[in-house]
C-alpha cells in the first residue's frame, strides 16, 4: 500500500508452541509494519527483516509453528513449523547456551534491558539467519562478526569464592581445519565470583579471505574438571 509518497506493509504473524501431545503451552499474535519511501521499494524487496519473539517454557519437546499473512494480499500466507527441545541445565554440569552469531551487538540502556527486539539481558544481538536452516549465515568483509553466548554452572572454590576457568575463542578454517585467529581469558576477566558468564565478541571480516569458517568456543573450568564447547559455521563473502 502506497500513500503521500510512502509505501506501507502489513505481515500478521501467530505463534504457536505445542507438546508432543498438542497441547498449546504458548501463542503469541503481532502485526509487524514495514514502510519505505516508494521511490526505494523497488530495492527493498528483496531485503530480510529478523521477527524475535523471547516464550519461557519448561524443559522438554516441543513444536513450533509459525503461520505469516500479508495483510494487504490476504492470499500470500507463509507456514513454517518444526520441532525442538529446551534442555534441562543441571547444577553440577557445566552447561552453555546457543551460540548466536549476529551482524549487529550493543548494549541498551537501563530501561530496556531484558525486553525489545533481540535484546538479551543487557545487550542488544540481531541473529544472522539464513531461508534454510541448514546453510551457514554469510557475513561481507565490511562487516563485524559479533558472537554471544553463556555460560552456565561453573565451580566456584570454597576459599576464594571465585570460579578459575579458561576460555578459548577461536576462527577455523573449515577447508583446512587451521585455526587463523585465538583468543584465550580467563573466567575471572570476566566475572570473578559468579557461576554465569556471558561471553561477548566482535570481530572484524575484513582480515579474512572468501571462504567457509567457524566459530568455536571453549570453557575449561579447573574447578569442576569439566570442558564444554559450541561451535557454528558461517561464510565470508
Amino acid at each position: 500500500m502506497t500513500k503521500d509518497g510512502v509505501s506501507k506493509g502489513f505481515v500478521n504473524i501467530l505463534v504457536k508452541v505445542t507438546t508432543l501431545t498438542h497441547k498449546t503451552v504458548q501463542s503469541q499474535e503481532d502485526t509487524v509494519q514495514v514502510e519505505e519511501p516508494a521511490e526505494l521499494l523497488e530495492k527493498s524487496l528483496d531485503r530480510k527483516s529478523v521477527y524475535w519473539k523471547a516464550l519461557p517454557l519448561q524443559p522438554g519437546l516441543y513444536r513450533l509453528d509459525i503461520a505469516v499473512k500479508d495483510v494487504n494480499n490476504p492470499d500470500h500466507i507463509g507456514l513454517y513449523g518444526r520441532g525442538f527441545e529446551v534442555p534441562s541445565f543441571h547444577d553440577e554440569k557445566l552447561a552453555t547456551s546457543s551460540l548466536i552469531l549476529g551482524d549487529e551487538m550493543n548494549t541498551v540502556s537501563s530501561r530496556e534491558i531484558g525486553a525489545g527486539s533481540c535484546v538479551i539481558g543487557n545487550t542488544h544481538i540481531c541473529p544472522r539467519v539464513t531461508a534454510n536452516a541448514a546453510t551457514p549465515v554469510s557475513f561481507k568483509r565490511t562487516q563485524d562478526l559479533n558472537f554471544w553466548m553463556q555460560v552456565y554452572n561453573l565451580g566456584i572454590d570454597e576459599a576464594t569464592k571465585n570460579n578459575e576457568a579458561t576460555v578459548t575463542y577461536q576462527i577455523i578454517d573449515s577447508a583446512s581445519n587451521t585455526v587463523i585467529f585465538e583468543k584465550q581469558l580467563t573466567s575471572k576477566d570476566l566475572g570473578p565470583h559468579s557461576d554465569q558468564l556471558t561471553l561477548e565478541k566482535s570481530l572484524p571480516m575484513a582480515g579474512l579471505q572468501p571462504g567457509k569458517y567457524r566459530v568455536t568456543i571453549k570453557i575449561n573450568d579447573t574447578i569442576s574438571k569439566q570442558e564444554i564447547a559450541q561451535s557454528a559455521p558461517f561464510v565470508v563473502e
